[in-house]
């Protein structure tokens, strides 16, 4: 899969909020919190202690919300694996 499909948000606080969007959910730092992606039934995983997209695509993931588990998501998988089941 190509990371060219992918929209990358980035917002300058005293560190990077960073976010990574697929078609069917997003990638998202530890700024995010999975429960309120639980209350509105979005898919997200979150990944912590990155600093840039790039390192997004190797952190293991931390956090899943519901929906994102019911796309096959795990915790422990990589952040691209994430991606990649979220854009199908």
């Amino acid at each position: 899969m190509s990371i060219k499909k992918f929209v990358y948000e980035k917002i300058d606080l005293k560190l990077p909020l960073l976010i990574i969007k697929a078609k069917n959910g997003l990638l998202g730092c530890g700024y995010l919190n999975i429960e309120t992606f639980n209350k509105t039934g979005e898919s997200c995983a979150i990944v912590s202690g990155v600093s840039t997209h790039e390192s997004m695509f190797e952190a293991l993931v931390k956090f899943v919300s519901k929906a994102a588990q019911e796309k096959g998501v795990e915790k422990g998988m990589t952040g691209l694996e994430a991606l990649e089941l979220m854009n199908l």
